[in-house]
């Protein structure tokens, strides 16, 4: 009994030893790389994507809705890091923005205001969220305005990606695509 009682401290800390030094198998990512403006305008220069921009601001529940389900939806994820460069926009930021070599500041309306270049993106439509797609030049696709659930930003994401867009009505598009962005 003494050997047993001996030898179970030894083999609990072989086996803790091996886990602990165990190469593990590379996760993949579980969230959405989200990017700077600058950062975005330097990996365009490298590697051209299409750019999906998250216009959103603190105070909206819905925005918050779609980072917690839609934006970690594992193969959301894995798509937008295959074929996007992502960028999370606040249109509330006072922060002066350069982009594509011009500056757009924050304007002062009311409470609450709103930075120059999300007015743009978004046509002046200013509702949040909204979801905006760019194409390799940078130049905007087309907003899409509201809280849009897995399923729904799947296909678009698919839309735009695949680059159907250039091709099909949006509302010819929806009823053909059945799910799971392809590679």
């Amino acid at each position: 009994m003494k050997k047993v009682l001996f030898a179970l401290p030894i083999a609990i800390a072989i086996i803790a030893f091996s886990f602990i030094h165990c190469p593990k198998p590379a996760a993949e990512a579980s969230e959405i790389k989200w990017m700077t403006w600058k950062e975005v305008q330097e990996a365009q220069k490298k590697e051209p994507r299409k750019v999906f921009v998250d216009v959103y601001t603190g105070w909206c529940g819905w925005c918050k809705r779609m980072d917690a389900t839609t934006f970690t939806n594992a193969e959301i994820v894995k798509y937008v890091g295959k074929n996007f460069y992502a960028v999370k926009f606040d249109a509330e930021t006072q922060e002066v923005i350069n982009f594509k070599g011009k500056d757009y500041k924050y304007i002062a309306q009311g409470a609450r205001g709103y930075n120059e270049l999300a007015a743009e993106i978004v046509n002046g439509q200013m509702s949040y969220p909204t979801t905006v797609y760019l194409n390799e030049k940078l130049e905007v696709i087309f907003p899409v305005p509201g809280y849009q659930d897995p399923k729904t930003f799947e296909t678009v994401l698919n839309f735009v990606g695949s680059n159907n867009y250039k091709t099909i009505k949006w509302e010819d598009y929806q009823g053909t695509f059945k799910g799971k962005v392809t590679e």
